[in-house]
């Protein structure tokens, strides 16, 4: 659990059985409405600049490392979306984004290199496990289980629902 939000969260469901399951259903059916939108971003995610491409730039220390802030930025908003105000996004996940995705390519960038652009490799690949966790669920359950697969699980803690 990461955050005093996060164990008030939990605290109140604990004192609502109930309630743990409809929110959970709840959280699966609004990533099945987004499954397509989910699916469309875990594409960019996969292509040649996802997979390859981004990674390579980094270890060649090219500023086009920086290219992959642009679908972790509109992967977290989507994200951020589904959760909607009563489950946002886990405090550690919103920080792993926020270091990822807050600095841009200045001048003192080649001489920090790891400690500028491993952050945005890190949100990156957190958000790329997400997006294909949601997508995975979203297309295998229908409704929350109560016996949880990983993934599934990693998808609860995101939304602080685990």
């Amino acid at each position: 659990m990461n955050g005093d939000r996060a164990l008030k969260k939990m605290r109140a469901l604990y004192r609502a059985p109930g309630a743990q399951q409809e929110r959970m259903d709840a959280l699966l059916g609004r990533i099945k409405e987004r499954l397509p939108e989910l699916k469309a971003l875990l594409a960019e995610f996969e292509d040649r600049w996802g997979k390859e491409d981004g990674v390579y730039r980094f270890y060649h220390q090219s500023f086009k490392v920086f290219h992959l802030k642009e679908p972790t930025r509109r992967a977290f908003k989507l994200i951020e979306e589904i959760g909607g105000e009563q489950d946002p996004p886990c405090e550690w996940y919103c920080q792993i984004v926020k270091g990822g995705c807050e600095h841009g390519f200045n001048k003192t960038t080649n001489a920090e290199w790891l400690a500028q652009t491993r952050p945005i490799l890190e949100a990156f690949w957190h958000t790329k496990y997400l997006l294909t966790m949601m997508a995975k669920y979203a297309k295998q359950l229908d409704s929350a289980p109560q016996c949880l697969p990983s993934g599934w699980a990693a998808v609860l803690y995101l939304f602080e629902l685990r």
